[in-house]
């Protein structure tokens, strides 16, 4: 993703033409799971008995109509309004399970899940924001001044110079198109890659989008505390947020979020493999169910839920706090790891993804506490994933 248009992403595909698809369907409920989502052949709305005057009426209807401008193999798309979830599934394929308890590739949106595990280990005192990313990768030799500048805020607000991947990376990819172009690229490389590499201008100075930046944050978190990635996103985040069925690269088989939706190429027919995101794992590697994801964004809507300890409470609140401005006007805004719009009421942060089979969204309004997810297998222009979430978002958070 490459940075936010005024009103939506810069990088959103535009809408494609509205079309039916089989697998159909909205569910409105409370609790922690997403509904039953099924995705049955006729179109349905279950909204608890709501009227057409009902809020929950008006969610589904809407959640109906956005199914139509995504196509895509397999589609969920959910709305959390103070709690209250509908949840609405559709796809061009048949479904071979309900596609609510499938496990999606989030790609770049697992960034905001490695700078949320940065901002509570900050608040814990394992690492300050402005640690130099050097300090934290001993023994590695750095000749470029500006490369030793850096400093891991850089690294979460894509303000560290360094370009979008490594130099190296770019044949391998391009041999294997739409398949893993990041496998094989273990962290070894990754370091050697960063330490030849010149920034593209001071750190701190430019916004410039950096999926090596990303990248290298997770070995500078393991060099800080002294324990692996997964190990301290897992207990440290994920397990404290309650999300059982996310996991870093592809779930154990037998645990609860091991059924994986399967990512299709731009044709929507052609399976793809799961992506291996090999050394780049901090910057996209997590797979979660829809209904992690809604528990995700309520969690950085009341981040001052009981259950959440006090240095995570602290944390989320700390990923909302805008930290630059950029473009024409400085209209663009960024906290350490969202894009923040204006809105009615107050700002939307967002966030997008995606992998060569799969995309992903994430936005929330805390004025409102409303929060919109979206997961579709299939990575093209025109699956329009990003593009109707984010405008869903703001129709909802929009006074009528």
């Amino acid at each position: 993703m490459s940075g936010p248009a005024a009103r939506r992403p810069a990088s959103a595909p535009h809408p494609a033409a509205p079309g039916s698809r089989p697998g159909h369907g909205t569910d409105t409920e409370a609790g922690d799971d997403t509904g039953t989502g099924t995705g049955s052949r006729s179109s349905r709305a279950e909204t608890g008995g709501a009227t057409g005057a009902d809020p929950e009426a008006d969610v589904a209807a809407r959640l109906e109509e956005a199914l139509t401008q995504v196509r895509a193999p397999d589609l969920v798309l959910a709305v959390s309004r103070a709690g209250r979830r509908t949840v609405a599934t559709g796809g061009t394929a048949d479904p071979r399970l309900p596609r609510t308890s499938l496990s999606y590739e989030l790609g770049s949106l697992s960034k905001t899940f490695t700078v949320l595990l940065l901002a509570e280990l900050a608040r814990e005192g394992a690492l300050g924001l402005d640690d130099r990313l050097a300090a934290h990768l001993p023994g590695l030799e750095l000749p470029h001044p500006d490369s030793r500048a850096i400093t891991l805020r850089h690294l979460a607000t894509h303000t560290s110079g360094l370009p979008r991947v490594p130099r190296d990376l770019i044949p391998g990819a391009l041999l294997r198109p739409y398949t893993n172009g990041y496998a094989g690229y273990d962290r070894e490389r990754l370091l050697r890659a960063f330490a030849r590499t010149r920034t593209r201008h001071a750190p701190g100075s430019h916004w410039h989008y950096s999926n090596l930046g990303l990248a290298l944050l997770g070995p500078a978190l393991e060099g800080a505390v002294g324990s692996d990635y997964a190990t301290l996103l897992t207990e440290r985040v994920l397990r404290p947020l309650g999300l059982a069925r996310t996991t870093i690269g592809p779930a154990p088989a037998g645990s609860p979020a091991a059924t994986a939706a399967i990512g299709h190429r731009p044709d929507g027919r052609t399976p793809l493999p799961p992506t291996d995101m090999a050394a780049f794992t901090s910057a996209g590697a997590i797979r979660a169910t829809p209904g992690d994801l809604l528990r995700y964004a309520e969690a950085l809507l009341s981040p001052d839920a009981p259950s959440t300890p006090a240095p995570l409470r602290d944390a989320l609140r700390d990923v909302q706090v805008p930290q630059l401005r950029r473009g024409l006007g400085h209209r663009h805004t960024h906290t350490l790891t969202w894009y923040l719009h204006p809105a009615s009421g107050g700002p939307i942060l967002f966030h997008a993804g995606a992998t060569f089979g799969h995309q992903s969204f994430l936005g929330f309004h805390p004025a409102t506490a409303t929060a919109v997810i979206g997961t579709a297998t299939r990575h093209d222009r025109t699956c329009a994933l990003i593009n109707t979430c984010y405008t869903l978002l703001h129709s909802l958070t929009t006074p009528t």
